[in-house]
């Protein structure tokens, strides 16, 4: 992970003092020649003042830098709050000698707490001096909150002869529940690309990966998703298979993020798989499979191993899809558990039981009333994200 890089990009990641643990907590992203931008933000109504700031400039569909910090999430902060969220943007220009508005801000941490800028100030041109074309993991650290682990991934491809390069990192742990992304998520490449291309682009990526997972069932006031392309390879997208191509690498790494947010899940002990099918529609199996994968009741069983089906398909009867409570199968892997919504016995119970040890499976719902199909991945819930979350804030 500390090798990945991508062409035409520098990162760098480095202790302010915003941490008490003295920890990684600022980091920059920057591109060496201006990029096109594109982004997806959260659908929170209480949005942090970075999110704000971004949804603005980001129409202008360029950007050359990003500038993120942990420990403060610099939200619910007032018009002190938006000061300082272009204040720090103008502080990383300065010191890298470009417009303030090709800058963007991310912030993550406790809501609430007014940022303290000077730290930020102060530590900027040190930020700066750190930058590297393989600081990306330094960066990855540094966005860091109750992460146990930094998140990277790189993936390259080949349009008539040119490699492109897709690079990117992600924080989330917790506060993780989809209605755009769940977290924050940087993702680089040197593909030559439009902020249109783009958008579609990573609009559709997000849908397949940080829109089917969920941790907790609660959504950041942060979320943000950029993806900056910076044509230096001079790969270019001209038709749909080209198309296809760069999306299926865009949405490998960004699934491959996903599932890394969720075995870092805060006390997570297990990433499991809710795959339902045989729904009317698709929508409504993915109501299905999220109000499934966000019940305390499934979350806290599968922590505890017990193969306690009532309970999903209690989960699935209040999900608002239509299909025949009579007639519902339900699988731990490729065990039968559950045959026309009714209990297969001890037998199975037990083989269900074995599944359930392990650190990866899948639950699979067949409503048979359709072809709708949909998959989300959770985590199990345990007494860890009770002590993690309990005293947050200290």
């Amino acid at each position: 992970m500390k090798k990945t890089f991508c062409p035409g990009f520098k990162a760098a990641g480095i202790a302010s003092g915003l941490k008490k643990n003295g920890r990684k907590d600022l980091g920059l992203i920057l591109s060496e020649v201006p990029a096109c931008v594109a982004g997806v933000f959260t659908q929170n109504k209480i949005k942090a003042a970075p999110v704000l700031l971004d949804i603005e400039r980001i129409k202008q569909g360029a950007c050359q830098a990003i500038i993120v910090n942990s420990g403060n999430a610099n939200c619910c902060t007032g018009k002190q709050g938006m000061r300082d969220a272009k204040n720090m943007a103008g502080h990383a220009a300065a010191a890298l000698g470009i417009s303030e508005d090709h800058v963007l801000v991310a912030s993550t941490g406790v809501i609430g707490e007014q940022l303290p800028l000077s730290k930020i100030k102060k530590a900027t041109p040190r930020l700066v001096k750190t930058l590297a074309p393989r600081g990306f993991y330094d960066l990855a650290k540094a966005i860091m909150t109750t992460d146990t682990v930094p998140k990277t991934v790189s993936a390259q491809g080949n349009i008539e002869g040119k490699i492109f390069t897709i690079t990117g990192i992600a924080k989330g742990s917790g506060m993780i529940c989809p209605d755009m992304a769940t977290m924050l998520c940087f993702i680089c490449t040197d593909i030559k690309a439009s902020p249109d291309f783009l958008y579609n682009a990573l609009y559709n990526a997000t849908e397949r990966s940080f829109n089917r997972i969920t941790i907790d069932g609660d959504m950041s006031t942060n979320d943000s998703v950029i993806i900056m392309a910076n044509g230096v390879s001079e790969a270019v997208v001209q038709d749909s298979t080209q198309n296809s191509l760069f999306q299926k690498a865009l949405d490998k790494v960004m699934i491959s993020l996903a599932k890394k947010i969720i075995k870092d899940g805060e006390g997570a002990t297990k990433m499991v798989e809710i795959a339902v099918k045989g729904a009317l529609t698709n929508n409504d199996a993915h109501k299905v499979a999220m109000t499934i994968a966000n019940s305390n009741l499934v979350k806290t069983a599968f922590f505890g191993e017990d193969a306690n089906w009532g309970r999903i398909l209690g989960a699935a009867g209040r999900a608002n899809a239509l299909f025949d409570p009579d007639r519902v199968d339900l699988f731990f892997d490729d065990v039968l558990m559950v045959k026309d919504s009714t209990g297969c016995g001890k037998r199975a119970e037990t083989k269900a039981t074995k599944v359930l040890k392990q650190p990866e499976f899948t639950v699979t719902i067949d409503l048979q009333a359709g072809m709708g199909c949909s998959s989300v991945l959770t985590c199990d819930f345990s007494i860890d994200y009770v002590k993690i979350n309990a005293d947050y804030r200290s």
